[in-house]
């Protein structure tokens, strides 16, 4: 009797560990689907209340203004509307409300500094807050996921409208969209921009960030070369690594149809290569790459160091696949969630402000 007490304890000991450990390889594998469950709204878009609707005559409702004490003050050459991408992970709403402090946070920490960082020194930049999809709009193809997305394009072209109105004053501009973003943009230069003539004159290119765009009777001309103005730039990137990740993505984009619904893409995507400044499947090599920057948490308009010559670049079947970056700073990291989002690096960070100043010179030129 004396031995059973030891015994049965060692028993309970291990069966409990087993239990752990089944457990906890459950939840690695599923834990993906537990995430993304709990992001689901789980309420159909169609009873679906949304938060209010920014005001854009209001300074709250903008990210980002030329009237920021720390934007600095030679950002003059021209107008940069940028389009943020996702930063609420969503949970309650379908779309996030404005002022939301974890999406401002992520904003202000990760993707101003990232995104909207290469063209501090192109421009002025205006970047409205607007209701956006939450991420799990973006991990599912479901139809209410796309009622939000399409929601959310109705307080970008509003905003970009008011820019239009009451800041444009005749000046040459960018638009720039990221992810979301990109998505967004995409619709909105069909809609806005390349119907309008005085707008288009004036337009000095247009970059489409990590979005998915039809290479089929693009909206404007895919931009060739660097010193070309009014062009588009568009792409999406994936690791050589990982050799069916671009198929898949491809498979699952949904894209702008005619009448603004969204629409599985069909036919080949267009692929801007950063490194060398044109739409082309022609490679570009580490040699040109400009550089990377790792720009999370740096204080808004600070110049972060780069790191040239970090990655490869080619376009291959509709996706820019980009080789692994040397510097451990270049790597995902981040909640799960997180790293559903726009990464918290750029790789193409001094590419991109190089070729957009190319491009506002070579509009002023004319």
């Amino acid at each position: 009797m004396s031995q059973a007490g030891p015994r049965s304890r060692r028993w309970l000991a291990i069966s409990l560990l087993g239990a752990l450990t089944l457990l906890a390889l459950a939840f690695a594998i599923f834990r993906g689907d537990l995430i993304r469950y709990s992001l689901d709204p789980k309420t159909p878009f169609q009873t679906y209340r949304p938060p209010p609707a920014p005001d854009y005559a209001r300074r709250e409702a903008w990210f980002l203004l030329p009237t920021n004490a720390e934007t600095p003050a030679t950002a003059d050459a021209a107008d940069v509307f940028f389009i943020a991408p996702t930063t609420y992970e969503g949970g309650a709403e379908w779309n996030g409300p404005i002022g939301d402090a974890r999406s401002d946070r992520i904003f202000r920490r990760v993707m101003a500094p990232n995104y909207a960082g290469p063209f501090v020194r192109v421009g002025r930049i205006f970047a409205p807050r607007y209701r956006q999809a939450g991420l799990y709009s973006l991990l599912t193809l479901r139809e209410d996921a796309r009622e939000a997305r399409k929601f959310a394009y109705d307080d970008v072209a509003r905003a970009f409208r008011y820019w239009r109105d009451h800041d444009g004053q005749g000046r040459p501009f960018l638009i720039v969209g990221v992810e979301q973003g990109g998505t967004l943009a995409a619709r909105l230069l069909a809609e806005e921009v390349a119907p309008n003539p005085q707008l288009r004159a004036r337009l000095a290119g247009a970059y489409l960030i990590e979005t998915v765009v039809p290479a089929t009777e693009p909206v404007l001309p895919p931009c060739a070369r660097r010193d070309e103005a009014g062009c588009l730039a568009a792409w999406v990137s994936v690791p050589v690594s990982e050799i069916d990740r671009g198929r898949i993505l491809l498979d699952r984009a949904l894209v702008w149809d005619a009448s603004g619904e969204l629409q599985n893409l069909q036919g080949p995507a267009l692929c801007f290569n950063p490194i060398l400044g044109a739409t082309t499947d022609e490679p570009g090599p580490a040699r040109l790459h400009e550089g990377a920057a790792n720009a999370t948490g740096l204080e808004w308009g600070a110049r972060p160091a780069f790191l040239a010559r970090q990655v490869s670049a080619r376009c291959e079947g509709g996706v820019l696949r980009v080789s692994l970056p040397r510097s451990a700073s270049l790597k995902p990291f981040g909640s799960w969630t997180e790293q559903r989002m726009a990464p918290g690096f750029n790789l193409f960070y001094a590419d991109l402000e190089n070729d957009a100043r190319a491009r506002v010179a070579a509009l002023t030129r004319h």
